[in-house]
């Protein structure tokens, strides 16, 4: 069930291409998405899952940007699946949204069509915050949507894993100083990684770390040059203005 109206907001993203109804309160929607959906590579008839959806803006901006891809948006929560389902009729992109916990078994996803083997493109926006270190909000979807346990990031590369085809790519964002981490659950069944850094200010260690790997890929992993968010006075550089307003793309995209 959907909030009231006064509980949601509606959002422009992709400069104005895109908008979005989220909740007013709770986890929103941000850059971390749509740096997502602008590294990952699809083309026009590509089977695409993006787990964890929230509202589906990821999903929903690599939609927006490649016509014709067949997308399905996960997520547990179902009032934010619903909003998923909503916010793609209302920016008339076919795409479903199924609601199911990323970490369910086999049995589980098949019942939603989404059996092993059988997925071209997934990407994902996993709850990334380290608890020892993050206090959790009291909120519970925006806990769930930012505080990872031990076992989260495993557990969704497994799902990824194995619903992708032979070849299949996932493409994910996490936080910088968890890289060990990424490269640890992608060291079963994945290879040809691709990983950019993602830094806030000049001369401050990275962020985010945005990775692309194809499943059963064998070549070296590589190492891109930083992405640098901000300006020394702190406003975003035009190339990243020009990503988030859907008129470039970062070069994990890039075939």
């Amino acid at each position: 069930m959907i909030e009231a109206a006064a509980d949601i907001t509606e959002d422009a993203f992709l400069g104005g291409q895109l908008l979005l109804k989220q909740k007013r309160s709770g986890h929103r929607a941000g850059h971390d998405a749509i740096l997502l959906a602008a590294a990952t590579q699809a083309q026009a008839g590509d089977r695409v899952v993006d787990l964890g959806a929230g509202i589906g803006t990821a999903g929903l901006a690599l939609a927006r940007r490649v016509a014709g891809i067949s997308l399905s948006m996960v997520e547990i929560d179902p009032e934010l699946a619903g909003l998923a389902r909503a916010n793609a009729a209302a920016n008339a992109i076919a795409a479903e949204a199924i609601v199911l916990d990323v970490t369910a078994d086999a049995p589980a996803f098949a019942a939603h069509g989404l059996v092993p083997d059988s997925v071209d493109v997934v990407l994902m926006n996993p709850p990334f915050n380290d608890p020892a270190r993050h206090r959790g909000s009291p909120d519970p979807s925006r806990h769930t949507a930012h505080v990872a346990s031990e076992e989260t990031l495993h557990a969704w590369v497994h799902a990824a894993r194995r619903i992708l085809r032979s070849n299949g790519v996932l493409t994910l964002i996490w936080r910088a100083d968890g890289i060990a981490e990424v490269l640890a659950a992608l060291s079963r069944g994945f290879g040809s990684l691709v990983v950019l850094p993602v830094h806030g200010e000049a001369g401050k260690p990275a962020i985010r770390v945005l990775v692309r790997a194809v499943k059963g890929g064998r070549a070296p992993t590589r190492l891109l040059p930083g992405l640098m968010l901000n300006e020394e006075s702190n406003v975003p550089k035009k190339e990243v203005r020009d990503i988030l307003e859907g008129r470039a793309v970062l070069p994990l995209a890039e075939p």
